[in-house]
């Protein structure tokens, strides 16, 4: 029955999502890439949170959670803040140049080298640590909700390549056939799923262990264990309150307002207004994801902080959808939780397709080539990075403890170098292109250095090293010196100037800036509430 409920919502979605791309032009870059610039408010703002929402803050983030208490939310409650600068300050900037692809401002702003290295850096990043990531932690999720090695009769390898490779080519379908309108639609239907599923968790997980009440339960949760319930982390714990300040920050900024898998969904809005309300509803919807990604987290702790040893936190979402969802409830769960991953997954792809084929194909291997032809070469090209990253995901089975984190950590080489040259390219008019360059190159070499050698060899002699985050920030504020004083030796001939395209209205929404103050405020008050 179970799963039987699981394959029905399935096909919902993938129903919904057909139905309402049958009359988008998928032929045209617009069509295929941007939806036909024609997403609105609700639907963006669903994407957004759940191409975000995927089993590696499900599992992962609640199982932080499990180990070193609230002050985890973090991840959650600042990513509204850099919603809203997003919002107010670069989305207005990236629809009136008519931007399908980040990098395309960087070939205008720079040159087109600067475009091709940052297109390849986003295409490194997704084939090696996003996609196979999320296909395998999808993976472990699906098999152990389902205990589907036994349920298939095979060893737990053949049936993490089969779980793999069901998803992949699911993903795909969506991803590559059609279009981003196929994935924005089809998480709008999974991101209400996911909303019901999500809060399903600590609502039964409270009434478990309040005996049938939930303010029992929350009073029992608190009295465990106090110490749980402080936002401050300190010097030791996995995000010490200062980073908040300093590198916090910036890979909110980078993840939330340059990373093409997210805020693509933005830049196929219909209109600015339609763009800003998305991303300020997402923002008021992500201060409410504790309630999904770090409460269950606490509560498994206090169901099974005496058997569950803290290396195993990861398992604890899992076992605590098992200890307190009623089994008729567990096939819907599975479905949302199956268009988390999917999510994730399309919307990265769809993203590295938009990438080779408007970055790479168009502009190195068929200069003359049609919309058509460029959507056809996008579509190979994405076929065969799905295909590898399904060769690559089992391998993680087989990695080295801890490979997962250090994989997520590697994403840090190439977050600040182009969060800087974006930043500096609209902040100022006369930083030449080798200004980019250079700072590119030096942020990667540093962030590598620092954190793959140096602070081992630190650690190794007893020393205490800087987090990464504040490491992050440092190289931050280092490539903005670099690249102001490159362009003060060597500036531009001509002064940038942002060119209106007119490809949609960028009239703002008039109450976008008072909302922001709204969501800055009650983020600020929780770390209050929570100290």
């Amino acid at each position: 029955m179970q799963f039987i409920i699981f394959i029905a919502f399935t096909l919902l979605v993938g129903i919904v999502a057909y139905l309402a791309t049958r009359s988008t032009n998928e032929e045209s870059e617009d069509g295929y890439f941007l939806g036909g610039r024609s997403l609105t408010g609700p639907v963006i703002a669903a994407s957004l949170l759940l191409t975000n929402l995927s089993t590696e803050q499900l599992v992962g983030l609640n199982g932080s959670a499990y180990n070193e208490g609230i002050l985890v939310m973090a991840w959650e409650t600042l990513a509204a803040i850099a919603m809203v600068v997003t919002a107010v300050i670069l989305l207005p900037r990236y629809l009136k140049g008519g931007l399908t692809t980040i990098p395309q401002f960087l070939e205008r702003r720079y040159d087109t080298m600067t475009k091709s290295i940052t297109s390849g850096l986003f295409l490194s990043g997704y084939v090696v640590v996003l996609l196979p990531i999320v296909l395998y932690s999808g993976a472990i999720a699906l098999i152990g909700m389902f205990d589907l090695t036994n349920l298939f009769q095979l060893e737990q390898s053949q049936t993490l390549v089969l779980t793999v490779c069901s998803i992949g080519v699911i993903g795909s379908i969506y991803a590559i056939f059609g279009g981003l309108k196929a994935v924005a639609v089809s998480d709008t239907v999974n991101a209400i799923g996911l909303l019901i599923g999500g809060l399903m968790i600590p609502i039964f997980g409270l009434l478990f262990i309040g005996d049938g009440s939930l303010g029992s339960g929350v009073e029992a949760l608190y009295a465990n264990a106090p110490s749980k319930f402080d936002a401050m982390g300190s010097s030791d714990s996995a995000i010490p309150f200062s980073t908040l300040f300093t590198g916090m920050v910036l890979v909110q900024l980078f993840y939330w307002g340059t990373n093409q898998a997210i805020i693509q969904r933005a830049l196929g809005a219909k209109n600015l207004i339609e763009g800003q309300k998305g991303l300020i509803l997402a923002a008021f919807v992500k201060i409410l994801g504790p309630l999904i990604v770090v409460l269950p987290g606490l509560i498994a702790f206090y169901i099974f902080g005496d058997t569950l040893d803290p290396s195993q936190a990861d398992q604890s979402y899992g076992m605590l959808v098992n200890k307190v969802l009623p089994p008729v409830l567990l096939g819907f769960f599975a479905a949302v939780l199956f268009g988390a991953i999917l999510s994730s997954f399309n919307s990265a792809l769809n993203s590295s397709v938009t990438l080779f084929g408007l970055d790479i194909y168009k502009l190195y291997i068929n200069k003359n080539a049609s919309e058509k032809q460029v959507v056809k070469a996008g579509k190979s090209f994405g076929i065969g990075l799905a295909v590898l990253s399904m060769v690559i995901a089992p391998s993680i089975a087989n990695a080295p403890e801890g490979l997962f984190g250090y994989l997520q950590e590697i994403n840090g080489c190439y977050t600040i170098p182009i969060l800087t040259i974006i930043l500096v390219g609209y902040m100022t008019k006369y930083v030449p292109a080798v200004a980019a360059k250079v700072a590119m190159g030096v942020g990667v070499v540093m962030y590598s250095f620092s954190q793959f050698f140096l602070k081992g060899y630190v650690e190794s002699n007893g020393g205490e090293y800087p987090h990464y985050l504040h490491v992050m920030a440092i190289l931050f504020l280092f490539n903005i010196v670099l690249m102001l004083l490159i362009g003060k030796l060597k500036p531009r001939e001509e002064a940038y100037e942002q060119k209106y395209t007119k490809q949609v209205d960028i009239t703002p929404w008039k109450p976008v800036k008072v909302m922001g103050i709204i969501i800055t405020v009650i983020v600020i008050s929780t770390y209050f509430i929570f100290t």
